[in-house]
């Protein structure tokens, strides 16, 4: 029997220690009925291409990379070492059929933390709808 899948949404949060921080990224976020696997980084450049994999491969669903203003990185170009690893996934996901669009890079910008949890919240909510729709097979 065909039936939508009731699996809650697992998502990796990593993020760049020296542009946010960790309690006031999760007092400001709002959404229920997903599980957030968070994790600091001290600059969103140390994300490595196994971390997001590994991330998927225990069970994600999609992952968000939280990275500094572009020009601010505290160490030079991270955040766009960062970007380019995180395309390299997505493209990696693709391939192996589950689609893009199940990682996001979201930048720090003029609106700061709140926007930041702004764009977390939309990116949460795409992924949510993106478990939820996905046909699962019972007996």
């Amino acid at each position: 029997m065909l039936q939508l899948n009731t699996h809650i949404p697992k998502i990796y949060l990593f993020y760049c220690a020296t542009s946010y921080d960790q309690e006031e990224l999760l007092k400001s976020y709002s959404l229920q009925a997903v599980e957030i696997k968070v994790v600091s980084l001290p600059c969103s450049g140390k994300l490595d291409i196994l971390y997001l994999t590994k991330a998927f491969d225990t069970g994600a669903d999609g992952a968000a990379i939280l990275i500094c203003k572009e020009g601010e990185c505290h160490y030079m170009e991270g955040n766009m070492r960062a970007r380019k690893r995180v395309q390299a996934v997505d493209e990696l996901l693709e391939e192996a059929g589950l689609g893009k669009g199940r990682t996001k890079i979201i930048q720090m910008g003029d609106k700061g933390i709140t926007g930041a949890v702004h764009e977390l919240e939309d990116f949460l909510l795409q992924i949510k709808t993106m478990v939820e729709n996905a046909p699962s097979l019972q007996k």
